[in-house]
């Protein structure tokens, strides 16, 4: 009891370490000097808080107190429990101490109750939407209603369903997604037998049978396999982004038990760390207890199999220890946020601006009355009666035009397949400055390629292998031609000499013959048979028969494609891989003649090393050969001198190849006996362990004889390199973030012209603390004109002490790559992007490990790849292609944004227009507080009578897609934000206050006897100014912008027939329209055309001046 005692102890020992670990990244350096002297700011902070008066609470400080009181809410209502270390009993869930979270996925935002109140937050966040509701519940009170209810509610009522309908259709399609999820069925052991549970039921402890195919429930560890080996292969390509298949090991204490019930006669526990974010580290113990001396297996990383994952081969069994949020895919992936678009929040500046002047205009008003009465009241019914300045269809009107921009996309035959998920940015990309792309899989295809074989003296391409087959052929044929009684035949023709005879100069026959036959044993890879379709078992029974290795049904699987590649290379010229185990590996000559390795050591690649060794043993010689392959950078020392290697390496680099340099070493009896005694004696050491097995190993890899170089190819996707050369001369930045290792990286960012060839890159170097951190940066400062290339570590490093001195440094560089980056450590790039530069930030991935990214940037693109389809629903767009994203930015994103601008400030000159006519009314009536026209007429005038026409501004262009293609540099003036700017918005005002001035004043002049008249020419002429006004607005005429202009024409005067009718009698005359009889005459349509003319020819005149003497730059090249 009491070592037990001491054990707990030191869990919370390593508890309360494990806690530093997780204190903020994103401290700056006087954070961290700061730190214990928190009590002397508290006092200063109180009087700031005491600061922040009244004019705080109306900037906007309401809202910061709204959202805080629903965060602290939230906060209490779901208590962040702490994660704890655990030790999970096998299949006895009932046993745990702790009570753990659900097994459940959950994507949704809002519940049944959260549903509505939610959405309204959303809405009425909005400044523009709480003041319609405030002034429409004002027309409750009965001395402040003006006109009818309806024309204040309709319109309200209108814009809150359509995002309440479009909301709940979004959430019904993630209850679904989830559901599916949620309910997979997956075989569960019990002492009784087997079991079926839901997914979402699984609990800790649970022992879990996972089939092939099938994707694993929650984090287990794996305990046993149906495979003879004890090991399986997982796909993780929707936890890391990775499409290789990683191996991973069965404990091997549970893997021998003779069957499956008996896991439950044994008595045995694991212990696991507390959950984590890293997807790449697990530290825990199995303990089996009930047998004499208890057994204790240290766990890995290899042992376990996170959720998400797929089981590639065979059946596992593994017993549950993390679930539902504490399993590393949740942990990795961020909640996805509500994004609001910049265009959005620039409108809702400037419906302040319009509310200050609406104030100000009440406020002159009552002050011109002289406050007389009843003043507050008055001054507020001036309030209302203003408040079309700010025009409630502008939300109308912008939503429909983002639904039209989603549906121009989706329709678009040059981007087929794109898909809008987000309806609400698609102005986002037209003001783009930074692009943070993923490698695999987004650039690449994740295929790889054969390209090259160098042997030093002779090169071979792809058009030049057939050559290597023959000579393969032919030596091959050589070998079978000799008598063959064993000891006598020679395999290898290339040992005919005594090795001890003095080095001859190769032919190249044998030199390719080596090469070949290194590069088919040198490996990790595993041939796999799909069944036989008549039943027969799918491992291959008898080795020798050669029926077993037909061609059609073998698959290659490894941890690298890669690997895979060469040995697809290798089967294409002749030499095959047809069979291999943990002792041996077997090939097929050309001849048919099976060969067969007994492996006697295997040298992992790892990414420290760069390199991977194996030593066989051949069977019909008994020589023993050491192999090695690896990165260039690693055996360049390892290798015997040569002139050509490092030159070679770097013509292959160029190419965008990823280089392998192949080796071997013959080993005599003695020598390798030798070997193997030091090397086991190296693996049992308990103290720095890993150091002394390498130095072992190392004894080996001297003086290696250097047989070949290697070039595979990861392909490009189609038009990568035009489409980031587009986006470049757009003056988009484009980061490069990927999990891969850096010299692949360094690669593909070279073929893919990410970097330019006359670019250098800076490679920063592997840093570890502040001080080589500072070197680092001050180093990387000198350079001038360079890509950076970067690891995740050193810029975790990086960010914790010098975030901003990083970020700026890095921002100023043409391209960035990451590489070895973590899912979470993408999203805190954007993040970083986002806080340090306040510009717009677009992400694109494929894969579940972009995920984070995509939703943490302002616009997230997700590409339906070979990764499966996460990052693409996450996403706000889903395209097919990287090349897509060139068109979607260009054309389409230009035109979402300068659509909506134009389309956003006239609706605004619409109400504006209004409401100075309003003013000029009541102010020459002796300051009344009566409306000028009455209900009706006002929600024709922003509905029926002008919607049509404002509307149609939707479809009109400034450029052809064609010219903003071939002008990607239009693009870098959108992102400067001058189509909708305070400037802009002010020539708007201006024009509003003209035009509604001259309308207004024009009726009251030339108004005939009755009063009646004034309505209704400035009514007339209003309408006709404001068709004009769409008219001059135009850039590029289509057949619908012609076609609404008339319609609504025709609307307005088909209702001045019937109107009268309805609203002149029964009211006061001020709304009336008078008879037909007036209507018709010619005095009342010269005056309205007089009107007309004098409002909107002088801006005519003037759009015509400016663009004679200075045209904007896209006219220039239209013309």
């Amino acid at each position: 009891m009491d070592s037990y005692t001491q054990k707990s102890t030191g869990y919370q020992i390593e508890d309360e370490a494990s806690n530093l670990d997780e204190m903020p990244l994103m401290m700056s350096e006087e954070a961290f000097e700061n730190d214990e002297s928190d009590y002397h700011t508290l006092p200063r902070a109180r009087i700031n808080q005491r600061r922040r008066g009244l004019g705080w609470f109306l900037c906007g400080g309401w809202k910061v107190l709204c959202g805080s009181c629903c965060e602290c809410l939230a906060h209490t209502c779901r208590r962040k429990k702490e994660l704890k270390a655990r030790t999970v009993w096998l299949g006895h869930p009932e046993k745990c101490e702790e009570k753990y979270p659900k097994n459940a996925i959950k994507n949704q935002k809002y519940n049944i109750l959260t549903f509505v109140p939610g959405v309204l937050y959303q809405q009425f966040k909005f400044f523009l939407n709480l003041y319609f509701l405030v002034v429409a519940c004002s027309q409750f009170v009965p001395s402040l209603k003006i006109g009818y209810l309806y024309t204040y509610w309709a319109p309200l009522g209108f814009v809150l369903a359509v995002t309440m309908v479009r909301e709940a259709v979004d959430e019904v399609r993630r209850y679904r997604r989830d559901k599916e999820m949620n309910s997979q069925l997956y075989s569960k052991l019990t002492v009784r037998g087997k079991v079926q549970v839901k997914s979402s039921d699984i609990q800790v402890g649970d022992l879990i049978i996972v089939e092939k195919n099938q994707r694993v429930p929650a984090d287990m560890i794996f305990l046993r396999t149906s495979e003879k080996t004890g090991a399986c292969f997982i796909r993780t390509d929707q936890l890391d982004g990775e499409t290789d298949w990683k191996l991973k090991m069965a404990v091997a204490c549970t893997q021998r038990l003779p069957a499956l019930g008996d896991l439950f006669s044994i008595s045995a526990y694991v212990y696991a760390q507390k959950p984590q974010l890293d997807i790449h580290s697990f530290e825990g113990n199995f303990t089996r207890e009930d047998c004499d001396p208890p057994i204790h297996e240290s766990l890995s990383i290899e042992n376990t199999l996170w959720a998400s994952t797929v089981v590639a081969s065979g059946t596992v069994i593994g017993v549950v220890i993390y679930t539902g949020k504490e399993t590393r895919s949740v942990l990795n992936t961020s909640q996805s946020k509500n994004k609001v678009g910049l265009l959005d929040l620039e409108l809702n500046r400037l419906t302040k601006a319009l509310f200050l002047a609406l104030v100000v205009l009440s406020i002159v008003m009552v002050a011109l009355q002289g406050f007389i009465g009843p003043w507050f009241r008055n001054l507020f019914r001036f309030i209302v009666l203003f408040s079309y300045i700010i025009p409630i269809s502008l939300r109308v009107n912008l939503d429909m035009g983002k639904s039209a921009y989603g549906w121009m996309i989706m329709k678009d035959e040059n981007i087929p397949g794109t898909v809008v998920r987000t309806s609400t940015i698609p102005e986002e990309l037209g003001r783009l400055v930074y692009l943070l792309t993923d490698k695999t899989g987004t650039l690449t295809q994740n295929e790889m390629v054969f390209k090259r074989l160098h042997l030093g003296t002779v090169s071979y391409g792809t058009d030049t292998m057939d050559e290597i087959q023959s000579h393969i052929i032919q030596s091959y044929a050589q070998v079978s031609s000799a008598p063959s009684n064993g000891s006598s035949a020679s395999s290898t023709p290339s040992r005919k000499a005594p090795p001890s005879a003095p080095k001859v100069r190769k032919s190249v026959s044998s030199r390719i013959h080596e090469a070949v036959k290194a590069i088919a044993l040198c490996h990790n890879v595993t041939p796999v048979y799909e069944s036989r379709v008549n039943g027969a078992s799918t491992e291959p029974e008898s080795t020798e028969a050669d029926q077993d290795f037909s061609d059609d049904n073998r698959t290659y699987q490894a941890s690298s494609p890669d690997e895979v590649a060469l040995v697809r290379w290798t089967e294409s010229v002749g030499l095959t891989l047809v069979n291999r185990d943990l002792t041996s590996l077997q090939l097929k000559t050309p001849a048919g003649q099976i060969l067969t390795f007994y492996i006697l050591q295997i040298f992992p690649f790892t990414s420290e090393s760069k390199r991977m060794g194996i030593i066989v043993r051949e069977e019909a010689t008994g020589e023993i050969t050491f192999y090695m392959k690896g990165a260039d950078v690693a055996m360049a020392s390892i290798v015997q001198y040569n002139d050509w290697l490092e030159e070679e390496c770097g013509n292959m680099a160029r190419e965008g190849l990823r280089t392998l340099v192949v080796a071997k070493k013959s080993l005599s009896e003695e020598q390798y006996q030798d070997f193997e005694s030091r090397y086991n004696q190296a693996k049992l050491s308990l103290h720095d362990r890993a150091l002394k097995v390498a130095a072992v190993v190392e004894s080996l890899e001297r003086e290696m004889e250097l047989l070949c170089l290697t070039g595979v190819e990861d392909q490009l996707q189609a038009d990568v390199r035009p489409t980031l050369e587009l986006l470049r001369n757009a003056g988009i930045k484009i980061w490069m973030l990927t999990g891969d290792k850096l010299e692949t990286a360094t690669c593909i960012a070279k073929s893919s012209h990410l970097v330019s060839r006359s670019q250098d890159i800076h490679v920063f170097r592997p840093v570890s603390s502040r001080g080589e951190a500072h070197l680092e940066l001050n180093a990387f400062r000198r350079k001038h004109d360079c890509a950076l290339v970067i690891s995740g570590d050193s810029l975790e490093v990086c960010l914790r002490y010098y975030e901003h001195e990083f970020v700026e440094l890095a921002c100023q560089c043409p391209a960035v790559v990451c590489c070895r980056c973590s899912p979470t450590q993408k999203a805190q790039i954007v993040r970083l992007l986002q806080q340090h530069t306040a510009n717009r930030t677009c992400a694109i991935g494929d894969g579940g490990n972009d995920v984070s990214m995509i939703q943490a940037a302002d616009c997230g693109i997700g590409i339906e790849g070979k990764e499966g389809k996460q990052a693409s629903l996450a996403a706000d767009f889903s395209i097919t292609q990287f090349k897509h994203i060139g068109r979607l930015l260009m054309v389409h994103g230009r035109n979402s944004y300068k659509r909506s601008a134009a389309l956003g400030q006239f609706v605004m000159h619409r109400g504006m227009i209004i409401s100075t006519m309003q003013a000029v009314f009541s102010s020459i009536f002796y300051f009344a507080s009566v409306p000028l026209y009455q209900g009706f007429l006002m929600v024709g005038y922003a509905t029926i009578y002008t919607m049509f026409p404002v509307f149609s501004l939707v479809l009109d262009q400034d450029v052809k897609p064609e010219m903003a293609l071939l002008y990607p540099e239009l693009y870098k003036d959108l992102t400067k934000g001058r189509s909708l700017s305070f400037k802009t918005f002010l020539i708007w005002v201006l024009i509003s206050v003209y035009q509604g001035g001259i309308l207004m004043y024009g009726a009251l002049v030339l108004f005939d006897q009755e009063f009646v008249h004034v309505v209704a020419i400035s009514f007339t002429a209003l309408i006709l100014t404001e068709l004009l006004m769409v008219a001059l607005t135009v850039r590029t005429w289509h057949w619908l912008m012609v076609v609404a202009e008339f319609f609504s024409l025709g609307c307005y005067l088909a209702s001045l027939a019937f109107l009268n009718e309805y609203f002149g009698i029964g009211r006061v005359s001020l709304g009336a329209f008078l008879d037909l009889s007036f209507i018709t005459t010619r005095t009342f349509l010269w005056k309205v055309c007089a009107i007309t003319l004098v409002s909107c020819l002088p801006l005519y005149i003037i759009k015509y001046l400016k663009r004679k003497f200075s045209p904007p730059s896209y006219s220039k090249l239209s013309s």
